[in-house]
């Protein structure tokens, strides 16, 4: 039940999904309660790492963060009884998801070295080579960009040993989420060419149902339009873009990705008529779209 979760987790709303989540987790707490093998406990602890670590996810993306926060902690603290490296790495990669997107920038650093330090031993994995990308695009983010250079070139030194893999679920890092978090490293350095490279070809690696990968990665792509004193072409992709979302994924990490559009133009044109037409479009109720 957790797998299945997990893969459709990638292109469910998470309103719906954070109920179905909660309902495993009362259920994994439940077995949990009960005096079990030291095997199975282990692997109820790794369940509920997994399970956590997508309830705070889904909380992050609904914009309700002391929730999020404190289930971050608690996947953190499940993995950890788990003993499990990988997954005690995972959560903490994982974690880093909501300072970055909500600040403070460097507790994402943090996170992601440390999930580094755990993973160490074994590099060419999944999780190493998230934290790796993860790292690059936090550093970018907060401008310190000779380290986010280097952490891009050790992420793809990285991927490229780990090779992607063909897993179709939340926890798999296949070649377009690496070329997500690769797309969002070039982008905030100003590496626009380089930026829509990444995003075409992410954006030809993902399925139809998809959730809101793809809309961030043509966000970024307005972004860069925006850059390069395109403001026009900028804010028509990313009104286009947040317009023909599904009202369900629309949640205040896109809307303020979309908003950033808008903040990265020159001042002098920001209250440009495409600017406020961008604007506007964000604001309005899902239902006058």
């Amino acid at each position: 039940m957790v797998l299945w979760a997990s893969r459709d987790y990638i292109f469910t709303p998470p309103a719906p999904m954070l109920s179905r989540l909660l309902d495993l987790l009362a259920e994994a707490e439940g077995l949990a309660a009960h005096r079990q093998p030291a095997a199975i406990q282990i692997r109820l602890s790794e369940l509920t790492a997994m399970l956590s670590t997508l309830t705070a996810d889904a909380l992050m993306k609904l914009g309700d963060l002391p929730r999020s926060r404190s289930w971050y902690a608690t996947a953190r603290a499940a993995a950890d009884d788990s003993g499990n490296a990988e997954l005690r790495a995972r959560a903490r990669a994982q974690a880093a998801m909501l300072p970055f997107y909500c600040g403070p920038i460097t507790s994402a650093v943090n996170l992601c070295r440390e999930a580094r330090g755990i993973s160490g031993r074994s590099r060419a994995t999944a999780t190493h080579a998230l934290a790796a990308a993860a790292e690059a695009r936090a550093l970018a983010k907060l401008g310190a960009e000779s380290e986010a250079d280097a952490a891009l070139r050790y992420a793809a030194n990285v991927f490229e040993q780990f090779g992607g893999d063909s897993g179709d679920n939340a926890f798999a890092f296949p070649e377009r989420r690496y070329l997500l978090y690769k797309s969002g490293t070039l982008t905030a350095l100003g590496h626009t060419r380089e930026a829509r490279q990444a995003q075409e070809q992410a954006l030809a690696l993902y399925p139809d149902k998809a959730g809101i990968d793809p809309a961030l990665l043509r966000l970024e792509a307005a972004i860069c339009y925006a850059r390069d004193r395109s403001p026009d072409e900028a804010c028509q992709l990313a009104g286009t873009t947040f317009s023909r979302m599904d009202p369900a994924h629309r949640t205040p990490i896109v809307e303020e990705r979309a908003r950033e559009v808008v903040q990265v133009l020159p001042p002098a044109i920001r209250s440009s008529r495409a600017a406020r037409k961008l604007l506007e479009i964000i604001e309005l109720p899902p239902g006058r779209m």
